[in-house]
């Protein structure tokens, strides 16, 4: 950081131009961002000709006051740049904070994303101004709007994190034009989302599949059911273990998580709201556990995982959806997808059940009533016409009937 800034009062002084002409100037110091050592300032106040040296001492001194370096407010630039405060989250802040799973998914973001824009620009350049421009030519080099708000994110925190002040450098508010905003919010409600009787296709299906042994056919079609069945996230079903299932109670108990992006170790949960007990006592759960229990069997160590590969290790997704999800999904004609489409289907089934809000809350693990009324998305017709026929009853062909008389 620069130092301190000392009261500046410049001399006027005259000097010729190459033309001949005298001319007043001053010169003074200036704080420049991203620059360690002040940088010397020649202002010329105009000729000789025109001004005495009273009138030029005044434009001097009007100034130096717009400037404002005498001024108990000034703030003096940060000498750092956004490259400083990178390398400070990656040895400092990030490993004392996040868990390497959170700090795999920033590095991507710094990485591909910032840096190569950001690297060398001063942090007190960062501006909404400056941030907009960026945000604008991402988005027509074809990265997503989401991409830009979590590449966004980071760069927040990152800076704020390197700041003395821990001061955001910049809001994210109105970055996003409406129309935007809108579009996103339809494309998150169209996501996709399989049901029940879907994942019970699919799990037939891989049952099926050829290139696959039967234990392995018969692992992935109990993971699809038991993702239907519970809405857990893919990261914790990957980190279940025998002693977390009570199959008199119907629970599964979720106090750890697969991280994927480190070949799937198992460590900590996404958040608090994650740690939880899961009741499977509806008709679909029940059916998910009892396909658990015996593709289980006998169980020798209780501490194994439920989901492992031959080695005994945690399975990973990209190796599931390339060896029997993707594929299924093509054969039956449905939209690719990962297995947070079976939680999305789990979520709105829980919900047009008319399960309470804050069990429902609980049992997906989620840390606020928003992001469980997000997951429900648009609701297929079927399900909107299944939900007025238990409403309503018969009523509706009754009118229909009545209608359809008058009509005649």
């Amino acid at each position: 950081m620069h130092g301190s800034p000392e009261s500046q009062n410049p001399k006027v002084r005259v000097k010729k131009r190459v033309n001949g002409e005298k001319v007043y100037y001053f010169q003074y110091w200036a704080d420049l961002p991203g620059v360690e050592e002040r940088k010397r300032m020649t202002e010329v106040i105009g000729p000789v000709s025109l001004m005495t040296k009273s009138e030029a001492e005044r434009k001097k001194l009007e100034f130096i006051t717009k400037l404002e370096v005498n001024s108990s407010s000034y703030l003096i630039p940060s000498a750092h740049t956004f490259a400083d405060a990178a390398k400070h989250y990656r040895e400092k802040f990030g490993p004392m904070m996040h868990r390497e799973s959170t700090r795999s998914v920033w590095e991507g973001r710094i990485k591909n994303h910032l840096e190569p824009d950001w690297k060398a620009v001063p942090i007190d350049l960062i501006t909404f101004d400056a941030v907009s421009e960026w945000a604008a030519k991402k988005r027509m080099e074809g990265l997503s709007w989401s991409s830009v708000k979590d590449s966004l994110r980071t760069m927040q925190r990152v800076i704020s994190a390197f700041r003395k002040d821990q001061k955001v450098p910049f809001s994210q508010r109105g970055l996003i034009p409406d129309r935007e905003k809108l579009r996103m919010r339809v494309q998150s409600r169209k996501k996709v989302s399989f049901s029940w009787e879907q994942a019970e296709k699919i799990a037939e299906h891989i049952r099926k599949m050829d290139g696959l042994g039967d234990s392995r056919k018969e692992q992935y079609a109990t993971l699809v059911l038991l993702a239907a069945a519970s809405a857990l996230r893919c990261s914790e079903l990957l980190a279940l273990r025998i002693n977390d299932l009570d199959f008199d109670a119907n629970t599964i108990v979720v106090d750890e998580a697969s991280d994927q992006r480190t070949s799937g170790t198992v460590g900590e949960c996404k958040n608090d709201a994650a740690y939880r007990t899961v009741l499977l006592a509806d008709n679909e759960g029940r059916k998910a556990m009892r396909e658990l229990k015996r593709f289980i069997g006998t169980p020798t160590i209780p501490g194994a995982l439920v989901f492992r590969s031959q080695c005994g290790g945690p399975l990973l997704e990209t190796t599931i959806l390339s060896q029997c999800l993707h594929p299924a999904l093509e054969a039956l004609g449905l939209a690719k997808a990962g297995f947070h489409a079976f939680r999305r289907g789990c979520n709105r089934r829980w919900e047009l059940a008319g399960l309470n809000p804050a069990v429902h809350r609980q049992m997906m693990g989620h840390s606020s009533a928003a992001m469980t009324r997000l997951y429900s998305g648009e609701i297929p017709l079927q399900d909107v016409a299944s939900a007025f026929s238990k409403t309503f009853g018969n009523q509706i062909d009754v009118l229909e009937t009545m209608e359809t008389e008058r009509a005649a």
